[in-house]
């Protein structure tokens, strides 16, 4: 069975690799995307992943772009649900870094913040991205993921200063820095708007800051640590998986970006 994270284990984890000049990796996969799934998790960890976020497919995002939506549209296809996802995950022996499940806000209500945090705790998920969850309405879930669920927000490039301070104090494991402004997906260049942000965030708290949006290649990943803490990598996992990769493919892509982190 997987180990039940602590509360305020994803933190302490990230700071602690993020503390010894570690540039911080957390690649993105759809659970249930595929029959044994569970077995890119492995891959991920074995090619260097600090966190791996898990996303719980939703059949009306607001913020993926197209790979994330066919993503999840496939995984509903194959009959992927929360509950399973969550069951599978229970099944999975501690991969050695934690899990971040990522969803929307129905999800979350459709069971009552409380029974879905504990959800994820039992099957070992320790933090949790709701990418439409604004600061000002997430009092109902901050308040029960306190007791174990580390709920990591959202800031993006057009977030005025007072409100960031209010994203960085109140996001627990980690501050997720949305490099664009737009939807999720591979980009030829990291936008420019990337530095700036990570800069306005880490002038109001020292908690670990992951920038995400658009980082596809090493070259990028090389360049967001020169300001961020680490990457967050979904859209060019997801493609590949959807062209047919399997978890050895995804170990050798993403230890090219533990490799150029690793050289920053």
């Amino acid at each position: 069975m997987t180990h039940i994270l602590a509360p305020g284990e994803v933190e302490r984890h990230l700071r602690a690799r993020r503390d010894t000049g570690r540039g911080l990796l957390m690649p993105y996969i759809t659970g249930g995307i595929t029959p044994g799934w569970t077995r890119y998790l492995k891959a991920f960890a074995a090619a260097g992943a600090d966190a791996i976020e898990v996303g719980l497919p939703f059949s009306d995002p607001t913020l993926d772009g197209v790979t994330i939506q066919q993503a999840s549209n496939a995984a509903l296809a194959r009959g992927a649900s929360t509950r399973r996802i969550l069951a599978d995950l229970a099944e999975v022996r501690d991969l050695g870094v934690p899990l971040v499940a990522s969803t929307y806000y129905n999800l979350v209500l459709h069971d009552g913040p409380e029974a879905f945090c504990a959800a994820l705790r039992r099957a070992g998920v320790g933090g949790l991205i709701v990418p439409d969850l604004p600061v000002h309405e997430a009092d109902e879930l901050t308040d029960v993921a306190a007791a174990g669920i580390e709920l990591a927000l959202l800031a993006s490039p057009s977030t005025p200063q007072p409100r960031l301070a209010e994203i960085s104090r109140r996001s627990r494991g980690f501050v997720y820095a949305v490099s664009v402004m737009g939807t999720t997906g591979e980009r030829a260049d990291l936008a420019a708007s990337a530095a700036e942000l990570t800069a306005r965030i880490k002038r109001g708290t020292d908690r670990p800051v992951l920038l995400g949006f658009g980082i596809s290649t090493p070259d990028q990943a090389r360049e967001a640590g020169r300001y961020a803490d680490g990457v967050v990598v979904g859209a060019a996992v997801m493609r590949r998986v959807l062209d047919g990769a399997g978890p050895d493919d995804l170990l050798a892509f993403l230890a090219t970006l533990r490799r150029a982190l690793d050289q920053e």
